[in-house]
């Protein structure tokens, strides 16, 4: 991607907790990037307190997923390129795809869609949690042509990937590690095992055809030394 070059924040519609299972026309593309969005992050202890005691020291119990609150703009009134009302029913339509991707019920999963939102380096998995829609302004029959959606969403991660979010150090365990800016999949390899040789096998456990361009935001799986040797 060349320097400069807009991108959009997308969101993208899943049946599966693997993201491997879109949804039909299950992908939406922000009208105007955020100026801001927020990832929660907390640590649950628990509260047990011995008989006879005046108090303790909460013990870790576990890290729940990170949850991201973001908004969302939908405008149909022409001031922003692209925003045009062509259909003469504003923004119904933008909000009701939205809706369908990130709110509506699966019937065959008997649960809402996962969705995948990624943006720059933001990558986040996970679930609707809660939408609050604010109409701003109206046609003069009343059809809302602009109104921010407000999201929060809380984070998923499947089974398998659940281990290598902890960032255990041991190299006999899956990792999961996120691209930054400069990083090749040789030293990402090298910080993991301790040599870069394994970036051939690491790379064909990721699928990826070209590791030499890699993207900051994008999530890469080493799996155990035993395997990425095999």
């Amino acid at each position: 991607m060349r320097l400069g070059q807009l991108k959009k924040l997308r969101v993208i519609g899943y049946k599966d907790d693997a993201f491997t299972e879109k949804i039909a026309d299950g992908e939406f593309s922000s009208l105007l990037n955020p100026e801001t969005y927020s990832l929660n992050y907390s640590v649950e202890y628990t509260e047990a307190q011995g008989q006879g005691t005046s108090g303790s020291q909460g013990k870790y119990l576990r890290t729940p997923p990170e949850n991201l609150a973001v908004e969302f703009l939908f405008d149909r009134t022409g001031a922003i390129r692209g925003s045009q009302n062509l259909k003469g029913d504003g923004i119904i339509d933008d909000i009701e795809k939205f809706k369908r991707i990130v709110f509506d019920y699966d019937g065959d999963q008997h649960k809402p869609n996962y969705v995948m939102i990624g943006w720059g380096t933001l990558l986040f998995k996970g679930v609707l949690q809660q939408m609050d829609i604010e109409f701003k302004l109206f046609s003069p029959d009343g059809t809302p042509l602009r109104a921010v959606a407000r999201t929060q969403f809380k984070g998923s991660i499947e089974d398998d990937l659940r281990v290598a979010k902890e960032n255990n150090q041991s190299p006999d365990v899956t990792h999961i590690r996120m691209v930054k800016e400069g990083d090749t999949l040789p030293l990402m390899t090298h910080r993991i095992y301790g040599n870069s040789k394994y970036y051939l096998q690491v790379a064909a456990a990721n699928g990826l055809t070209n590791f030499r361009n890699l993207t900051p935001g994008q999530e890469i799986m080493f799996p155990p030394i035993e395997k990425a040797s095999s």
